[in-house]
């Protein structure tokens, strides 16, 4: 099968492409290079320089090369700044999203594997979060996923399209075999930052708040590895082609840690002293947030393998050491 993963080159995206190679599928990366890097493209794959807010670009591309399917994974993702430039996220994950689902759905494309986020969830009810918990966004940047999830529900229910709608919560580690080397740029998330400043980076960082109802008073989060991340991608895509059904899943672990414990655990495993400051919440910051993967596994055979709180710090060490 041809496959077109958009953002193939940023973080999430080199990953899924490695693990699409190693699947043996035929693989073209589209991306602007915004985030991505050259560095972490899979040499077997094809890489076409584009950007998704160019539309007649986006046509000329997927009616040329006849793809099987599409991953999207090209978006902006901070939480953060979404609540500070709603402008640039409808753009980038709302706009761009919709040119390409215009594009796949002109040029006969009939799977659409889709990034999406455990943030379309918003403050729990309960927990772990399952797949029927109501969907109330605290940020902007969950809202503009669950736009998209939306518009693909419509369009599969118009057009001949299957879906699949992967929502997960942080992703961090790299590369269990180390193939990817390329560091994330401008990173929002905890442990790349908790990573920099062990390497030196940066002289310390910030800790949003310290009164949560947690067992340390930090935020408590559900970590993914990006090789766990990747494979559940590849067997989305299988699960659509296979069954001919569409699929929205939590990819998780059911098991958190608190922004205190990650700082300490990150102490023993790269021997540094990590400096922290803490400073006032950010707005739209649950206490708590984990989420259930047992559709997933009941679906796709899908479990976390490397997402460990041991894995996923060691595995970036190697990188930002």
């Amino acid at each position: 099968m041809k496959i077109l993963v958009t953002g193939g080159a940023g973080y999430i995206g080199s990953h899924v492409v490695y693990e699409l190679c190693d699947n043996n599928y035929e693989v073209t990366i589209y991306d602007d290079l915004s985030l991505g890097q050259k560095e972490n493209v899979d040499a077997r794959a094809k890489f076409i320089l584009g950007s998704t807010l160019d539309p007649k670009h986006l046509h000329k591309i997927l009616t040329k090369n006849h793809f099987d399917a599409v991953i999207h994974l090209a978006a902006w993702k901070a939480a953060g700044e979404s609540m500070l430039k709603p402008e640039k996220y409808a753009e980038n994950n709302i706009v761009g999203s919709m040119n390409l689902l215009n594009a796949v759905v002109a040029a006969g494309i009939k799977y659409f594997v889709f990034s999406s986020t455990a943030a379309v969830y918003g403050f729990p009810d309960y927990l772990p979060i399952d797949e029927k918990h109501p969907i109330q966004p605290a940020n902007y940047y969950g809202y503009t996923k669950i736009e998209i999830e939306n518009n693909l529900n419509w369009f599969s229910r118009i057009k001949e399209l299957q879906f699949a709608a992967l929502r997960y919560f942080n992703a961090a580690g790299y590369d269990v075999q180390g193939r990817i080397r390329g560091k994330e740029r401008n990173p929002n998330n905890l442990l790349p930052i908790v990573m920099e400043v062990a390497a030196g980076i940066r002289n310390k960082m910030q800790v949003y708040g310290n009164d949560y109802n947690t067992i340390d008073g930090t935020g408590v989060r559900d970590y993914i590895h990006v090789n766990d991340l990747a494979s559940a991608h590849v067997l989305a895509l299988e699960y659509l082609v296979n069954k001919g059904k569409n699929l929205t899943v939590n990819l998780s672990t059911e098991k958190g840690y608190s922004v205190l414990e990650t700082i300490k655990k990150a102490e023993e495993i790269t021997n540094k002293k990590i400096k922290y400051e803490i400073v006032e919440r950010r707005e739209g910051d649950p206490d708590n947030v984990v989420a259930s993967y047992k559709k997933a596994q009941e679906l796709l055979g899908w479990e976390a393998k490397y997402s460990d709180l041991e894995t996923l710090l060691s595995t970036m060490w190697d990188i930002y050491k």
